[in-house]
């Protein structure tokens, strides 16, 4: 009885607690997490023991179960050596489980890795074709460095074999090789030739796939295949014409997969090649005009056909063809298909924009979509599509979305819409009435730059003051609620007071509006008293009640005005406070109050750095605007560069300055540049040409007759002359924007919502605009000019050092000079330099002085970094580049913070 109990317990010990079927069941039975968790735990314990005993009979269902286990989560690393033993069996099944286990529970980066390759270079010389498909398929899926140089060459063998389907699994590990070691990529040119040749369409579409990604790997390589466009034209041409073949048929279309692979190559292999082009129109054609668009699939095809049609040096008719296909796509229903058609609409619409512009209405009626990604890339193309013949129609539209808009849209469009209306406009009227609509609409979303430009426009068309002081009246008195309208509106009314008044009432909008002094400052008084009103509004409002004050006559106004004033000498705001007390003093001096108060010249221009949402939009076509319009000189573009009177988006990821310099000025830019770069860090040499922005050592540069007329206006004033602080920039620079103008203080207070306003709290990230006539700084601060930096990155010879140091004028912004060294023996080239810091800091960076840095040689990059909070500064870099061996290297590196009194 006990031998019969020994045995039937040995037995018992050779059996699984369940087979793979009932553990699944066991699992699905099993109510609360907690007891899976329990089952699997149980079951897990029953596989390692039966591991440890070496129960060769039972691996293979242990192995099946531990593969399950993995599927759901829990772990199972303790099987990979049991996943080995069953690869090294000579059974079929045992071989197929054991390359499976390798492929989920091993990956390259595992050491037990290395135990695979002996066994897979023995199946890859098995003669049996299914298991060197096994190991081809293992190879090609975990394959790391190592393991592919070792097999490369039985990989090579494979490749020119006589079976299929060896040929097609040998091409995608071949593939898998080529990614990890690029350098192999030579062993397989010429049999990657002979892939392209064959008749299967499985082993084609890895030929296919193999040579694209050598060709992207390796751009030299374009040449070697580019004598295989015809044999390709050929293949597709086949597949075009070729009748019902139910093996590769896709909803009537013959082998998509195979179609798109070749149309992607043909676009590789043709760029920038004419022959080859040639060779290809005739055949893109066809496929354009025969493809089916109501499947999904022919509308793939027909997707990488425009592509390739608009990446090669295609006919001219042939990419109006490829328009109206996308135009086509506009019409689907499929809001992805829609999609993808306005996102390759915005790259072609610079190649062939009259094509684009007869499908305006259908990118119109895209902006109505209920889908918002679709309405941000009709915006994007909108924008894009705007001339001088469609400016009317096309602002008329983006105005009526823009009072339907999302408030994230509202923002860019306003910027966007002031750009559009300043290029193409076609008179000063019609300009002015834009601005006019497009404050009602979204004033609260305007941009001080954009205001600005509008006041600017305002004051030098003279003949157009009284109609336009009319309109912001008319419309002030119906609704005050957008800032940005109620902002100029102020500022004209008070400039421009005296026209009104004389000009009478004016009918506006089928309605009779009366002008009285009274009512003008009742507006105002209004405006001030309203809810909307903010610091900022009231700063404007008082400074307009000021100058009102020496244009109307009333003596009751005037008291009205001087009550208004005494009303806020006692605000616990203190700009308002100094404001109103200074004001009230001044009416003491009638002799001098209205030389004080007259009108302000033509302010000047601002330019508008505009965030790049997209790669075609109004910022490259602003770029002309300086040629159409008084542009900024290369002063002004550099001292927007460093943040001097310019305010951006606190949204923003990455900045372009849309303006570009002046042509004129080219013979003494590069003596202008130098000399205000040199002033900016407090270097010397001021150029004969500007005044120089005096060092931080020296007091400003003044006359003793404008200082004599400024303590006398000081004594006027009623206020204690204290010397300005030494690197305080002459007026003109410091203050370009016509709206602080209003802000006639006299002890030089700043108000702290325009600070606000100016600076915006967040911002990600920065990444320097590389267009052509952007100016290059790349001046070193005179703080940290005598060391080297301290070092941020260091590989393969490229040394990346960074020289901070406090601006001189905001103690607040730190100036970081990037170096970047070259201490190999080759060129460095196409260098690309990207930084990031945390949201409570602010990055904006210009370009760098080249993107070759030669042997042993240096080049420079300059970095602001806005930090109001004064949080320690840490910096997320990345870094592109090509060594001289044409290695591309694609790095991340991190930095911070800096050591203590490195600034």
């Amino acid at each position: 009885m006990n031998s019969i109990n020994s045995i039937s317990q040995q037995i018992l010990s050779k059996l699984p607690l369940y087979r793979l079927k009932d553990l699944i069941k066991a699992v699905r039975a099993c109510k609360t997490a907690a007891e899976e968790r329990s089952v699997i735990q149980k079951e897990s314990a029953n596989i390692r023991t039966a591991f440890k005993e070496e129960h060769n009979d039972t691996r293979h269902a242990n192995v099946s179960k531990l593969l399950y286990i993995h599927m759901l989560g829990y772990p199972a690393h303790f099987g990979q050596m049991e996943c080995l033993k069953l690869v090294a069996s000579p059974k079929f099944a045992d071989k197929r489980l054991g390359y499976l286990g390798i492929m989920l529970l091993i990956d390259e980066k595992t050491e037990v890795l290395t135990l695979v390759t002996n066994s897979l270079k023995n199946d890859l010389n098995h003669s049996n074709m299914y298991v060197v498909g096994l190991a081809l398929c293992t190879l090609g899926n975990i394959s790391s460095s190592e393991m592919a140089r070792d097999l490369c060459s039985e990989v090579e063998k494979l490749l020119g074999s006589s079976n299929t389907y060896i040929r097609k699994k040998a091409g995608l590990c071949a593939l898998r090789i080529v990614r990890r070691v690029p350098e192999l990529h030579e062993n397989f040119l010429s049999r990657a030739k002979t892939l392209l040749n064959d008749r299967s369409h499985g082993v084609l579409i890895t030929g296919v796939t193999l040579v694209t990604e050598m060709c992207q790997q390796y751009p030299e390589n374009i040449e070697i295949f580019r004598k295989a466009v015809p044999l390709l034209v050929r293949h597709l041409k086949n597949l075009v014409s070729a009748g019902f073949s139910p093996e590769h048929d896709v909803t009537g279309v013959t082998d998509p997969f195979l179609q798109v692979k070749i149309l992607r190559l043909l676009r590789i292999l043709a760029k920038n090649d004419q022959e080859a082009s040639d060779a290809m129109n005739d055949i893109l054609a066809q496929v354009a005009t025969n493809t089916e668009s109501t499947k999904n699939v022919g509308n793939a095809i027909l997707y990488e056909t425009v592509l390739t049609i608009m990446d090669i040096q295609s006919e001219a008719g042939l990419r109006v063809l490829a328009v109206n296909i996308l135009g086509k796509f506009l019409s689907n229903r499929d809001n992805n298909i829609r999609y993808v058609a306005l996102e390759t609409l915005n790259k072609t619409v610079g190649i062939e924009t009259q094509a684009v512009q007869r499908h305006r209405n259908i990118i119109l009626d895209c902006l109505r979509d209920g889908d918002i990604s679709i309405r941000r890339r009709a915006l994007e193309l909108s924008f894009a599509l705007i001339n001088e013949s469609n400016v009317r129609v096309l602002t008329r539209e983006l105005l009526a979305f823009l009072e339907v808009a999302d408030s994230e849209f509202k923002q860019s469009m306003t910027t966007k819409i002031s750009l559009a209306a300043e290029r193409f406009a076609p008179n000063s009227r019609w300009h002015i009435d834009t601005m006019l609509r497009m404050l009602k609409l979204a004033g609260n979303f305007v941009r001080e730059e954009v205001l600005a430009n509008f006041i600017r426009l305002i004051a030098q068309t003279s003949q157009l003051h009284q109609y336009t002081v009319q309109k912001l009246y008319a419309g002030l008195k119906q609704d005050i609620s957008q800032e940005g309208f109620v902002l100029a509106g102020v500022w004209v009314i008070g400039e421009y007071g005296d026209v009104l008044v004389n000009g009478g009432s004016f009918e506006d909008e089928n309605k009779m509006i009366e002008v009285s002094d009274s009512s003008i400052v009742g507006l105002l008084e209004s405006i001030l008293m309203g809810p909307y009103a903010n610091q900022l509004t009231r700063e404007y409002i008082l400074t307009t009640l000021m100058k009102l004050s020496s244009r109307l006559n009333d003596h009751e106004v005037q008291q009205n005005i001087k009550q208004i004033l005494h009303d806020h000498s006692t605000s616990m705001e203190v700009e308002i406070q100094q404001r109103a007390v200074e004001y009230t003093q001044l009416f003491s001096f009638d002799t001098i109050r209205s030389a004080v108060l007259e009108r302000m010249p033509v302010p000047e221009g601002r330019s508008i750095i505009e965030s790049s949402t997209s790669e075609n939009g109004l910022n490259s076509q602003a770029s002309g605007q300086g040629q159409q319009k008084s542009g900024p000189s290369d002063q002004d573009l550099l001292l927007d560069l460093m943040g001097v009177g310019t305010a951006s988006s606190g949204d923003q990821q990455q900045e372009e300055v849309s303006v570009s310099p002046e042509p004129q000025q080219q013979p003494q830019q590069p003596t202008q540049n130098i000399d205000l770069l040199a002033d900016i860090f407090g270097g010397g040499g001021g150029s004969s040409g500007s005044s120089p922005i005096p060092p931080t050592t020296s007091s400003p540069p003044s006359s003793s007759s404008s200082l004599n007329k400024n303590n006398a206006l000081m004594d006027l004033l009623g206020g204690d002359i204290q010397p300005q602080p030494s690197s305080t920039p002459p007026p003109s620079n410091s203050s370009p924007d016509p709206l602080a103008s209003l802000g006639l203080s006299m002890g030089g207070t700043t108000s702290p919502s325009s600070a606000q306003r100016s600076i915006s709290p967040a911002f990600s990230t920065g990444s320097p605009a590389m267009a052509n006539n952007s100016p290059t700084i790349s001046t070193t601060p005179t703080s940290s000019s005598a060391t080297n930096g301290y070092q941020a990155y260091g590989k393969n010879g490229f040394v990346i050092n960074l020289v901070p140091a406090k601006d001189r004028n905001n103690s607040a912004i730190i100036n970081i000079q990037v170096l970047f060294n070259n201490n190999t023996e080759g060129a460095i080239s196409s260098l690309q330099f990207q930084a990031a810091v945390p949201r409570s800091q602010r990055l904006q960076m210009a370009p760098a002085s080249s993107s070759t840095v030669q042997s042993g040689g240096t080049e420079k990059q300059l970095m602001r970094i806005n930090n109001p909070q004064q949080t320690p500064v840490k910096l997320r870099l990345r870094i592109s580049y090509v060594l001289s061996s044409g290695q591309k290297v694609d790095d991340v590196a991190e930095y911070g913070p800096f050591p203590e009194n490195a600034f």
